[in-house]
Protein backbone atom coordinates (compact mmCIF):
# COMPACT_ATOMS: atom_id res chain seq x y z
CA UNK A 1 0.00 0.00 0.00
CA UNK A 2 3.18 2.45 0.67
CA UNK A 3 4.52 1.94 -2.56
CA UNK A 4 1.30 2.73 -4.25
CA UNK A 5 0.87 5.74 -2.46
CA UNK A 6 4.39 6.51 -3.24
CA UNK A 7 3.60 5.93 -6.85
CA UNK A 8 0.90 8.37 -6.81
CA UNK A 9 2.90 10.87 -4.61
CA UNK A 10 5.69 11.11 -7.46
CA UNK A 11 2.86 10.52 -10.20
CA UNK A 12 1.67 13.87 -9.01
CA UNK A 13 4.97 15.94 -9.06
CA UNK A 14 5.88 15.10 -12.40
CA UNK A 15 2.93 16.56 -13.43
CA UNK A 16 3.12 19.57 -11.69
CA UNK A 17 6.96 20.02 -12.81
CA UNK A 18 5.76 19.70 -16.21
CA UNK A 19 3.41 22.40 -15.93
CA UNK A 20 5.82 24.63 -15.26
CA UNK A 21 7.52 27.25 -17.41
CA UNK A 22 10.95 27.35 -19.02
CA UNK A 23 11.80 30.60 -16.53
CA UNK A 24 10.69 28.80 -13.20
CA UNK A 25 7.60 30.34 -13.45
CA UNK A 26 4.07 28.01 -13.28
CA UNK A 27 0.49 28.02 -12.32
CA UNK A 28 1.17 26.77 -8.57
CA UNK A 29 3.08 28.68 -5.81
CA UNK A 30 3.32 27.58 -2.71
CA UNK A 31 -0.10 25.37 -3.49
CA UNK A 32 -1.74 28.72 -4.18
CA UNK A 33 -3.54 28.76 -7.30
CA UNK A 34 -3.03 31.98 -9.95
CA UNK A 35 -5.94 32.93 -12.44
CA UNK A 36 -5.68 33.51 -15.67
CA UNK A 37 -6.42 37.74 -15.02
CA UNK A 38 -3.54 37.32 -13.01
CA UNK A 39 -1.28 35.66 -15.84
CA UNK A 40 -2.25 38.49 -17.94
CA UNK A 41 -1.42 41.22 -14.90
CA UNK A 42 2.36 40.11 -14.90
CA UNK A 43 2.55 39.84 -18.20
CA UNK A 44 1.55 43.92 -18.78
CA UNK A 45 4.03 44.25 -15.88
CA UNK A 46 7.22 42.39 -17.60
CA UNK A 47 6.20 43.94 -21.10
CA UNK A 48 6.39 47.62 -19.40
CA UNK A 49 9.83 46.84 -17.25
CA UNK A 50 11.15 45.52 -21.00
CA UNK A 51 10.09 48.41 -22.42
CA UNK A 52 11.39 50.93 -19.79
CA UNK A 53 14.73 48.98 -20.20
CA UNK A 54 14.83 49.39 -23.87
CA UNK A 55 14.21 52.97 -23.59
CA UNK A 56 17.16 53.17 -21.19
CA UNK A 57 19.43 50.96 -23.42
CA UNK A 58 18.31 53.37 -26.31
CA UNK A 59 16.08 51.12 -28.31
CA UNK A 60 12.48 53.11 -29.53
CA UNK A 61 9.27 51.03 -29.56
CA UNK A 62 6.91 52.42 -32.16
CA UNK A 63 3.72 51.41 -31.63
CA UNK A 64 1.09 52.55 -35.25
CA UNK A 65 -2.31 52.84 -34.22
CA UNK A 66 -4.62 52.25 -36.38
CA UNK A 67 -6.04 56.09 -37.45
CA UNK A 68 -9.71 56.22 -37.77
CA UNK A 69 -11.39 56.36 -41.20
CA UNK A 70 -11.32 59.49 -43.28
CA UNK A 71 -8.79 61.17 -40.62
CA UNK A 72 -5.64 63.00 -42.31
CA UNK A 73 -2.67 61.48 -41.09
CA UNK A 74 0.92 62.83 -41.30
CA UNK A 75 1.48 60.47 -44.09
CA UNK A 76 -1.17 61.64 -46.20
CA UNK A 77 -0.27 64.04 -49.00
CA UNK A 78 -2.51 67.75 -47.82
CA UNK A 79 -2.66 69.46 -51.43
CA UNK A 80 -4.19 72.36 -49.70
CA UNK A 81 -2.78 74.42 -46.76
CA UNK A 82 -5.62 76.52 -45.08
CA UNK A 83 -2.77 78.67 -43.67
CA UNK A 84 -1.24 79.74 -46.91
CA UNK A 85 -2.10 83.01 -48.18
CA UNK A 86 -0.62 83.21 -51.76
CA UNK A 87 -1.07 80.15 -54.72
CA UNK A 88 2.79 79.37 -52.93
CA UNK A 89 1.79 78.42 -49.82
CA UNK A 90 -2.37 77.00 -50.34
CA UNK A 91 -2.01 75.12 -53.00
CA UNK A 92 0.35 72.36 -53.03
CA UNK A 93 1.83 70.69 -55.92
CA UNK A 94 0.59 66.93 -56.61
CA UNK A 95 2.77 64.67 -55.23
CA UNK A 96 6.29 63.96 -57.33
CA UNK A 97 5.59 67.39 -59.04
CA UNK A 98 6.79 70.70 -58.09
CA UNK A 99 6.81 74.30 -58.81
CA UNK A 100 9.86 75.40 -61.36
CA UNK A 101 12.16 78.47 -60.32
CA UNK A 102 11.17 81.39 -61.39
CA UNK A 103 12.55 84.98 -62.28
CA UNK A 104 10.91 86.77 -59.72
CA UNK A 105 9.97 88.80 -62.19
CA UNK A 106 8.54 86.91 -64.15
CA UNK A 107 4.32 86.48 -64.26
CA UNK A 108 4.35 83.01 -62.85
CA UNK A 109 6.19 83.98 -59.68
CA UNK A 110 3.84 87.56 -59.94
CA UNK A 111 0.93 84.89 -59.57
CA UNK A 112 2.42 82.81 -56.97
CA UNK A 113 2.68 86.01 -54.70
CA UNK A 114 -0.93 87.54 -55.18
CA UNK A 115 -2.91 87.40 -51.84
CA UNK A 116 -5.64 84.97 -51.12
CA UNK A 117 -9.02 85.47 -49.04
CA UNK A 118 -8.61 82.98 -46.18
CA UNK A 119 -9.46 79.35 -47.19
CA UNK A 120 -13.06 79.00 -47.20
CA UNK A 121 -13.74 82.56 -48.20
CA UNK A 122 -17.50 82.86 -50.14
CA UNK A 123 -16.79 83.95 -53.81
CA UNK A 124 -18.79 87.86 -53.52
CA UNK A 125 -20.13 89.57 -56.65
CA UNK A 126 -19.63 92.91 -57.41
CA UNK A 127 -22.58 94.30 -54.97
CA UNK A 128 -21.18 92.86 -52.13
CA UNK A 129 -23.94 89.33 -52.14
CA UNK A 130 -22.41 86.29 -52.50
CA UNK A 131 -22.28 84.06 -55.62
CA UNK A 132 -25.08 81.58 -55.78
CA UNK A 133 -22.73 79.07 -57.02
CA UNK A 134 -19.69 78.27 -54.36
CA UNK A 135 -18.92 74.51 -55.20
CA UNK A 136 -16.55 75.49 -58.29
CA UNK A 137 -13.72 76.85 -56.59
CA UNK A 138 -10.98 76.59 -54.63
CA UNK A 139 -9.82 79.80 -53.33
CA UNK A 140 -10.65 83.42 -54.19
CA UNK A 141 -8.17 86.23 -55.20
CA UNK A 142 -7.75 89.15 -52.15
CA UNK A 143 -8.30 91.42 -55.29
CA UNK A 144 -10.98 94.80 -55.13
CA UNK A 145 -13.75 94.64 -57.79
CA UNK A 146 -15.39 97.68 -57.12
CA UNK A 147 -19.54 98.11 -56.88
CA UNK A 148 -20.06 97.91 -60.86
CA UNK A 149 -20.68 95.89 -62.90
CA UNK A 150 -17.93 95.54 -65.13
CA UNK A 151 -14.95 93.16 -64.15
CA UNK A 152 -16.25 90.02 -65.43
CA UNK A 153 -14.52 87.00 -67.04
CA UNK A 154 -12.33 89.03 -70.07
CA UNK A 155 -11.90 91.68 -67.82
CA UNK A 156 -10.45 90.19 -64.91
CA UNK A 157 -7.81 88.48 -66.83
CA UNK A 158 -7.23 92.17 -68.38
CA UNK A 159 -7.07 93.26 -64.98
CA UNK A 160 -4.23 90.70 -64.20
CA UNK A 161 -2.38 91.14 -67.21
CA UNK A 162 -2.25 94.83 -66.10
CA UNK A 163 -1.35 94.62 -62.60
CA UNK A 164 1.80 92.53 -63.60
CA UNK A 165 2.81 94.96 -65.89
CA UNK A 166 2.16 97.67 -63.39
CA UNK A 167 3.76 95.58 -60.56
CA UNK A 168 7.28 95.40 -62.63
CA UNK A 169 7.03 98.93 -64.03
CA UNK A 170 6.58 98.16 -67.85
CA UNK A 171 3.69 100.32 -68.04
CA UNK A 172 4.11 100.54 -72.29
CA UNK A 173 2.79 97.09 -72.29
CA UNK A 174 -0.43 97.74 -70.53
CA UNK A 175 -2.54 98.13 -73.60
CA UNK A 176 -5.64 96.23 -75.20
CA UNK A 177 -7.40 96.27 -78.15
CA UNK A 178 -11.22 97.83 -77.20
CA UNK A 179 -14.42 95.68 -79.24
CA UNK A 180 -14.17 98.60 -82.32
CA UNK A 181 -10.15 97.52 -82.45
CA UNK A 182 -8.80 100.85 -80.61
CA UNK A 183 -6.11 100.16 -78.90
CA UNK A 184 -6.73 101.66 -75.51
CA UNK A 185 -2.99 102.44 -74.16
CA UNK A 186 -2.45 103.64 -70.37
CA UNK A 187 0.55 106.12 -71.25
CA UNK A 188 -1.57 107.94 -72.94
CA UNK A 189 -4.16 107.94 -70.33
CA UNK A 190 -1.24 108.61 -67.48
CA UNK A 191 -0.66 111.67 -69.95
CA UNK A 192 -3.86 113.17 -69.83
CA UNK A 193 -5.64 111.84 -72.88
CA UNK A 194 -8.91 110.38 -72.70
CA UNK A 195 -11.42 108.77 -75.46
CA UNK A 196 -13.61 110.84 -77.38
CA UNK A 197 -16.56 108.18 -78.83
CA UNK A 198 -18.82 109.21 -81.67
CA UNK A 199 -20.31 106.01 -82.31
CA UNK A 200 -18.37 103.52 -83.54
CA UNK A 201 -15.54 105.77 -83.89
CA UNK A 202 -13.26 106.33 -81.59
CA UNK A 203 -10.40 108.81 -80.71
CA UNK A 204 -7.76 110.35 -78.19
CA UNK A 205 -8.50 113.82 -76.58
CA UNK A 206 -6.12 115.70 -74.44
CA UNK A 207 -8.69 116.69 -71.19
CA UNK A 208 -6.62 115.92 -68.02
CA UNK A 209 -3.40 116.57 -66.35
CA UNK A 210 -0.38 113.91 -66.16
CA UNK A 211 -1.82 111.20 -63.55
CA UNK A 212 0.70 107.87 -62.91
CA UNK A 213 -1.26 107.55 -59.47
CA UNK A 214 -2.79 103.66 -59.08
CA UNK A 215 -6.07 105.48 -58.58
CA UNK A 216 -5.81 106.75 -62.10
CA UNK A 217 -4.28 103.25 -63.33
CA UNK A 218 -7.47 101.78 -61.82
CA UNK A 219 -10.04 104.20 -63.65
CA UNK A 220 -7.92 103.27 -66.49
CA UNK A 221 -8.75 99.76 -66.43
CA UNK A 222 -12.62 100.35 -65.58
CA UNK A 223 -12.50 102.00 -69.17
CA UNK A 224 -11.14 99.34 -71.04
CA UNK A 225 -13.38 97.00 -69.10
CA UNK A 226 -16.22 99.11 -70.38
CA UNK A 227 -15.32 98.61 -74.32
CA UNK A 228 -13.27 95.54 -74.38
CA UNK A 229 -14.22 91.68 -74.12
CA UNK A 230 -13.81 88.17 -74.71
CA UNK A 231 -13.64 89.09 -78.56
CA UNK A 232 -11.14 91.73 -78.75
CA UNK A 233 -9.23 89.32 -76.08
CA UNK A 234 -9.26 86.49 -78.07
CA UNK A 235 -8.66 88.91 -81.14
CA UNK A 236 -5.43 89.72 -79.50
CA UNK A 237 -4.00 86.19 -78.50
CA UNK A 238 -2.14 83.85 -81.05
CA UNK A 239 -2.93 80.23 -81.02
CA UNK A 240 -1.02 77.52 -79.56
CA UNK A 241 -0.61 74.17 -78.45
CA UNK A 242 -1.36 72.18 -75.19
CA UNK A 243 2.02 70.72 -75.37
CA UNK A 244 3.37 74.60 -74.94
CA UNK A 245 1.25 75.93 -72.41
CA UNK A 246 2.42 77.64 -69.22
CA UNK A 247 1.19 80.72 -66.82
CA UNK A 248 -0.50 83.65 -68.89
CA UNK A 249 -2.15 81.42 -71.61
CA UNK A 250 -5.88 81.23 -71.68
CA UNK A 251 -8.56 79.11 -73.13
CA UNK A 252 -10.91 81.89 -74.36
CA UNK A 253 -13.97 81.58 -76.59
CA UNK A 254 -14.79 85.24 -78.05
CA UNK A 255 -18.31 86.26 -78.40
CA UNK A 256 -21.46 86.96 -76.60
CA UNK A 257 -22.08 85.32 -74.98
CA UNK A 258 -18.31 84.09 -74.56
CA UNK A 259 -15.95 83.35 -71.95
CA UNK A 260 -12.01 82.70 -71.02
CA UNK A 261 -9.88 81.11 -67.76
CA UNK A 262 -6.53 81.78 -67.23
CA UNK A 263 -3.43 79.42 -66.41
CA UNK A 264 -2.51 80.66 -63.23
CA UNK A 265 0.39 78.22 -62.06
CA UNK A 266 2.49 75.19 -63.60
CA UNK A 267 4.26 72.17 -61.72
CA UNK A 268 6.25 69.59 -63.69
CA UNK A 269 7.40 65.94 -62.52
CA UNK A 270 10.62 64.30 -63.04
CA UNK A 271 9.23 62.82 -66.32
CA UNK A 272 8.43 66.48 -67.53
CA UNK A 273 4.95 66.28 -67.38
CA UNK A 274 3.08 69.50 -66.59
CA UNK A 275 -0.22 69.73 -64.62
CA UNK A 276 -1.22 73.72 -64.15
CA UNK A 277 -4.42 75.91 -62.20
CA UNK A 278 -6.76 77.68 -63.85
CA UNK A 279 -8.98 80.74 -62.32
CA UNK A 280 -11.26 83.03 -63.45
CA UNK A 281 -14.06 85.83 -63.19
CA UNK A 282 -17.84 85.77 -64.64
CA UNK A 283 -21.13 87.40 -65.10
CA UNK A 284 -22.12 88.94 -63.23
CA UNK A 285 -18.87 90.44 -62.51
CA UNK A 286 -16.84 88.84 -58.99
CA UNK A 287 -14.01 88.21 -57.35
CA UNK A 288 -11.47 86.12 -59.68
CA UNK A 289 -11.15 82.32 -58.01
CA UNK A 290 -9.27 79.45 -58.76
CA UNK A 291 -11.45 76.80 -60.00
CA UNK A 292 -11.54 72.58 -59.12
CA UNK A 293 -10.81 70.73 -61.66
CA UNK A 294 -14.28 68.68 -62.60
CA UNK A 295 -12.72 65.01 -63.29
CA UNK A 296 -11.46 65.01 -59.88
CA UNK A 297 -13.11 67.45 -57.55
CA UNK A 298 -10.78 66.55 -54.60
CA UNK A 299 -7.52 67.76 -56.89
CA UNK A 300 -7.65 70.87 -58.07
CA UNK A 301 -4.51 70.58 -60.87
CA UNK A 302 -5.38 70.21 -64.81
CA UNK A 303 -2.87 67.65 -66.14
CA UNK A 304 -1.48 67.87 -69.65
CA UNK A 305 -1.57 63.90 -69.70
CA UNK A 306 -5.47 64.59 -69.54
CA UNK A 307 -5.93 67.86 -71.42
CA UNK A 308 -8.04 66.71 -74.55
CA UNK A 309 -10.59 68.41 -76.10
CA UNK A 310 -13.23 69.67 -75.17
CA UNK A 311 -11.56 70.77 -72.08
CA UNK A 312 -14.03 71.08 -69.14
CA UNK A 313 -13.87 73.83 -66.62
CA UNK A 314 -16.58 73.64 -64.28
CA UNK A 315 -19.12 76.15 -65.91
CA UNK A 316 -17.27 75.87 -69.44
CA UNK A 317 -16.28 73.56 -72.18
CA UNK A 318 -13.71 75.06 -74.83
CA UNK A 319 -13.07 73.38 -78.13
CA UNK A 320 -9.79 72.91 -79.84
CA UNK A 321 -8.00 76.15 -81.16
CA UNK A 322 -9.48 77.69 -77.28
CA UNK A 323 -6.04 77.73 -76.34
CA UNK A 324 -4.22 81.02 -76.47
CA UNK A 325 -1.27 83.21 -75.63
CA UNK A 326 -1.93 87.58 -74.96
CA UNK A 327 1.91 87.92 -73.38
CA UNK A 328 3.73 91.11 -75.61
Amino acid sequence: MKKILLCFYLFWSCILIMGCSKNGDCNSIDGDYISDTNLEEEKEEDINNHLEKSAEEGITAKVKENPPENTVTDNEYALISPEGDTLATRINPPENYKRMQEDEKSFTAFMRNLILKADGSPILLYNGEEKSNQSDHVAVFDIEIGDKDLQQCADSIIRVYAEYYWSIGEYDKIAFHLTNNFLMEYLKWRDGYRLSVSGNDTSWIKSAEYDDTYDNFLAYLEIVFMYAGTISLNSEGIDINTEDIEPGDMFIKGGSPGHCVLVIDMVENNKGEKAFLLAQGYMPAQEFHVLINPLHEDDPWYYAEELTYPVKTPQWTFEEKSLKRWFK
